[in-house]
């Protein structure tokens, strides 16, 4: 981690600490609004060794958990803080090589997702708020390497400092957009020797300028929208000398795009339909875009 990012960090940390032991000046800044809901999707197929049409079976399930939690610690900061965890697997049922009989696989990661973020913004009641931010970005497993299953890598940190703006706040809707100076770094752990199976941790770090959009709205009782639009464009990158003089050498310069959506329909109190889009564009990793598509129908269970 760069010395610029421990500082942004540990300043972020300081600040909400300090203005959390503070005295609040109004009962207008006591209690917590919080949300939390965990919906549990899964379908089943299954066919006995007598069908011969070629059928395959599958077991697919995916748990979620979206949470919010905000106050105004004080009457000139408020934290807002996100958490997204999901994960998912799939097991397929497929007929040997004479058609006999049917085996199921092991089970393979279909979703994967562990996001943090936490958001305190200086209340100046002005047009735009200064802000500081810290978030976390990370899978329960790595899964790309068979023989030795890795967790919680690749890990992303990213601390940001700059200006916010509420253009729309109502109850749990919210629209929100704020640019700021961004430090990132990447953690991860590689495999160096596939044979004997040993690992060494790599940190790369990069900064420029970061812009998210972040929209919660809620069309009316059934039917709710939450988007998340990020943005960042480098303007360095610690391993830069490594890719010099590579077709790669610049690819770091483009701009990273990861924007989400969720469209989630209440059929009942228990029953919803959630539809989840990601487009993901990072040059360093793909030239193209990448684009994530769930459809899915489950059982909700909402806790604030």
């Amino acid at each position: 981690m760069t010395m610029i990012g421990k500082f942004l960090l540990h300043a972020t940390g300081l600040v909400t600490l300090f203005v959390a032991l503070s005295p609040a000046q109004d009962s207008t800044y006591t209690g917590w609004k919080k949300s939390l809901i965990i919906d549990v999707t899964t379908t089943q197929t299954a066919y006995s060794d007598s069908w011969t049409g070629g059928e395959a079976g599958a077991v697919n399930w995916v748990g979620n958990l979206n949470g919010a939690a905000e106050r105004h610690l004080s009457p000139w900061f408020h934290l807002r803080s996100t958490l997204k965890l999901s994960f998912g697997q799939t097991i397929t049922q497929s007929p040997d090589k004479d058609n006999k009989s049917k085996s199921w696989s092991k089970p393979k990661k279909s979703t994967d997702l562990i996001d943090f973020e936490n958001v305190g913004r200086f209340t100046a009641k002005k047009f735009i708020d200064p802000y500081v931010a810290f978030r976390f970005e990370s899978q329960f497993l790595d899964a790309s390497f068979e023989p030795k299953n890795r967790f919680l890598t690749p890990i992303k940190l990213t601390e940001s400092a700059g200006i916010i703006r509420r253009f729309y706040e109502r109850d749990n809707d919210l629209i929100t957009s704020r640019l700021g100076l961004a430090i990132r770094q990447m953690l991860k752990n590689v495999i160096i020797d596939s044979v004997a199976l040993i690992t060494e941790d790599s940190t790369l770090a990069d900064g420029g300028l970061e812009s998210v959009t972040d929209v919660s709205y809620r069309f009316n009782e059934r039917l709710q929208y939450t988007g998340k639009l990020t943005l960042f464009k480098a303007f360095f990158f610690s391993g830069k000398d490594e890719v010099k003089g590579t077709k790669f050498e610049d690819d770091w310069r483009a701009v990273d795009i990861n924007w989400e959506n969720i469209v989630a329909a209440s059929i009942s109190r228990v029953v919803t339909v959630n539809f989840y889009t990601q487009l993901l564009y990072d040059k360093q990793v793909s030239k193209r875009g990448r684009f994530k598509e769930t459809l899915a129908i489950g059982f909700v269970f909402k806790m604030f």
